[in-house]
């Protein structure tokens, strides 16, 4: 079945993108010329340029995930997968963009390491300047990016080829190329999160870190497949798509909510319990400035889906599950922005128009993007191997 955009969800994203330049340009007006304007416009479209690249990446691992297990439940619902780490190369788009401006800008102040004077006045940014330079930071993340782009083309082209062509040969390429894709995620995952994140707070470290931020990301990724799943089946498209394939994508964010609230935990209380200096000032600062958002993102995504998706029947509840997805989808952009906010502008940041704007225009792309996406295809692979037990999947 060929999927078109709906004239209302056309309607949607303009709307979305309409408000949010209208809201960043009044933001713009507002703190042009506060001392903070570029600090705060930078951070910004890095908060909103890594949340929605990371949804496609998470979107890719899941893909390659089920190829390296094969899964055989995922069949029916793959294309949605797809649609959505077909954000990949335009979130590749705003991450070069706006890296490529911090470095022009010696960090923007925030990337503080970037500067040169800072570097040199600052002996425990100066140990690391074998690994936080600009050179070796730009190798870094042309790997990273590079491999996630060359991945995600190539699962998409052997996607529709095996349309056309059947058989198992292209599925047992995906389930290489999918466990490949793991071993190179399983390190890039990490050390990206602390090239882009955790290098803006420089003086600090933690060795949970990237295990945080891929939780995150994972999470996110999975609210995102189940809505856009529900909203799918709301149309009247995705006959294949069952209440069990509804579900496992649920049982999938519930899980990957625990293990997000898991990690913000062992990390919170490895540190709080040393209460070392210079890693309880990590926490000091959001504790000081941001409480309520800090704390209250991790009440959100740890109690909403306890007390909410606990039961099989909450699982399968268009209502419930959209509910609390847009819910934990909100928490974890707060997530990003107190990384990025608080570690570069400290106190002096806040949420007004600029910050809701920005993250307004880039849904509104992203939303437009994936929809796009999902017209390229047909939304139920053709001559998947595992498309029959997919069909007939139920728990």
């Amino acid at each position: 079945m060929e999927f078109k955009i709906a004239n209302k969800a056309k309607t949607f994203t303009l709307a979305l993108i309409v408000i949010g330049v209208l809201f960043t340009g009044i933001g713009i007006a507002l703190n042009i010329g506060a001392d903070n304007f570029g600090q705060r416009f930078m951070a910004n479209g890095l908060i909103n340029s890594f949340f929605f690249f990371s949804i496609g990446l998470g979107a890719l691992f899941f893909l390659a995930l089920a190829y390296a297990t094969e899964t055989g439940w995922y069949a029916a619902v793959k294309r949605i997968i797809e649609a959505v780490a077909g954000f990949i190369p335009y979130g590749i788009g705003a991450m070069l963009l706006i890296l490529i401006a911090l470095t022009l800008t010696d960090g923007g102040h925030i990337y503080t390491w970037m500067d040169s004077e800072v570097m040199d006045n600052d002996p425990l940014i100066k140990g690391k300047e074998f690994f936080l330079n600009k050179p070796f930071f730009w190798i870094r993340t042309i790997a990273y990016l590079g491999v996630y782009y060359i991945f995600w083309k190539g699962f998409r082209k052997r996607s529709l080829e095996e349309d056309r062509v059947g058989g198992t040969e292209i599925h047992f390429t995906n389930y290489k190329k999918g466990a490949l894709f793991l071993v190179f995620f399983s390190v890039f995952s990490s050390t990206s999160s602390w090239d882009w994140l955790m290098a803006i707070d420089v003086h600090w470290f933690s060795t949970l870190f990237g295990w945080y931020t891929f939780a995150g990301v994972w999470c996110s990724s999975m609210v995102v497949l189940v809505i856009l799943t529900l909203y799918l089946k709301k149309l009247g498209y995705l006959p294949k798509v069952n209440d069990s394939h509804i579900h496992d994508l649920g049982k999938w964010t519930f899980a990957t909510s625990f293990l997000w609230s898991y990690l913000w935990f062992s990390q919170y209380m490895l540190i709080w319990y040393a209460n070392i200096g210079e890693e309880v000032v990590y926490y000091m600062m959001r504790i000081e400035n941001y409480k309520v958002l800090y704390f209250g993102m991790f009440i959100v995504n740890f109690a909403f889906p306890m007390l909410l998706l606990m039961s099989r029947e909450a699982k399968r509840h268009a209502g419930i599950l959209t509910l609390v997805g847009v819910i934990i989808l909100c928490s974890h952009w707060v997530d990003v922005y107190i990384m990025v906010s608080a570690g570069s502008m400290g106190a002096t940041a806040s949420i007004g128009f600029m910050e809701i704007g920005m993250a307004v225009l880039m849904a509104g792309i992203f939303i437009r993007v994936i929809l796009t996406n999902l017209t390229k295809a047909p939304l139920s692979p053709v001559n998947h191997p595992f498309l029959d037990e997919s069909i007939h999947h139920e728990i």
